[in-house]
């Protein structure tokens, strides 16, 4: 049963698919069979004219751009809507949004990466070494599985990716919300004036909370806002 927001992506193959509807309305019967029953809200849909063999989405880029900016999942039909190319599938499993796929639901990010650069071979080579390396420290005494056995370097690269991982989402959710907020303030209104319109559109601000003038001026300031004064 379907909860909370979503953006739906569809996908046809060429101009004339566009024009007839081809394949669009069994996408849409997808994803509204899908949606069906529970609380939820399909926010947009983004039609993309283009081949599943190229990488350059730009309605692609927009759905996934307004799934971060409203806190939505994106909801695909069928995985060959999104891409046949499994590194491609990966890159947008990446991308901080939610997948899910009509077809195949029960289907994870660790799922669709592993559809996309994992071989049978490699993870079962990756898992034996894994385990030869477990039966090593074993065998030397060490107790696994506890933090307080982690050391000091192993602590600091898990902060350390922590923190890159959260300042990349960060950038990106900026990079996603600056074309907005300089569309606002381009409109001649204050940063308050700002804030109030992004809170009525129902844009989460940074966490999901409600913006503010400081909010505002914040992305405002940033390198993808600037050019807002």
């Amino acid at each position: 049963m379907a909860e909370g927001k979503f953006v739906s992506y569809l996908r046809c193959s060429t101009a004339k698919q566009g024009r007839s509807g081809l394949g669009l309305e069994a996408q849409r019967k997808a994803v509204e069979a899908y949606l069906n029953g529970g609380r939820w809200k399909l926010i947009a849909e983004h039609l993309e004219v283009e081949s599943g063999r190229r990488s350059d989405r730009p309605e692609l880029a927009k759905a996934l751009a307004e799934c971060r900016i409203r806190g939505a999942s994106l909801v695909v039909a069928k995985v060959d809507r999104l891409s046949r190319n499994a590194r491609f599938l990966l890159e947008v499993a990446e991308s901080g949004v939610d997948l899910i796929f009509c077809d195949l639901p029960s289907a994870s990010k660790f799922t669709i990466g592993i559809m996309a650069v994992v071989a049978e071979e490699e993870t079962r080579m990756i898992s034996n070494r894994t385990k030869a390396a477990l039966a090593a420290a074993k065998a030397r005494g060490t107790k696994l599985g506890k933090p307080e056995n982690l050391t000091n370097r192993a602590r600091l690269m898990g902060t350390t990716a922590s923190a890159t991982s959260r300042k990349k989402l960060s950038l990106q959710w900026t990079k996603d919300v600056a074309p907005i907020v300089r569309t606002i303030l381009a409109d001649g209104r204050t940063l308050a004036e700002a804030a109030n319109v992004l809170n009525k559109r129902s844009l989460p601000a940074r966490r999901g909370g409600v913006w503010s003038a400081a909010q505002v001026l914040r992305v405002a300031r940033s390198p993808e806002g600037r050019s807002a004064f």
